[in-house]
């Protein structure tokens, strides 16, 4: 099994979603931003490693939300949800991702998401977010 960590970043009540890039897996759908743990990292280094790489951001990685396990063709994946914080005042660098967007929980469902993140989003709509 793959783990990933992934990025909750909530701004004035809204959720930082990125959409994935051309030619890469997955192509065009949005996601909570982060990647694939890599040996001898801590989930939450790897999701500063992640999001400094994609974002070109300096993150403050929070509390643990929530995991959920998902299995593709290619395997098995554990996505864990951390609350991250970008720097005051900080714009993302898009390096990875083609666009990204401020969305309201109840919006989610306006936006494609890859099948993992189903659990994570129906969690955010029922969940109280500041």
């Amino acid at each position: 099994m793959k783990e990933v960590s992934a990025a909750l970043v909530i701004k004035e009540g809204k959720i930082f979603i990125a959409q994935r890039p051309e030619g890469k897996p997955l192509p065009n759908l949005w996601e909570f931003p982060g990647g694939k743990l890599e040996e001898g990292e801590t989930l939450q280094q790897c999701l500063k490693r992640e999001i400094k790489e994609e974002l070109s951001l300096d993150v403050e990685v929070g509390d643990f939300i929530m995991d959920t396990t998902y299995s593709y063709p290619n395997g098995e994946f554990k996505i864990n949800l951390y609350r991250t914080y970008f720097p005051e005042n900080a714009e993302p660098k898009l390096n990875v991702h083609q666009k990204f967007a401020w969305v309201a929980p109840e919006d989610l469902d306006n936006y494609e998401f890859p099948p993992a993140d189903t659990d994570i989003i129906r969690h955010l709509k029922i969940t109280k977010l500041k």
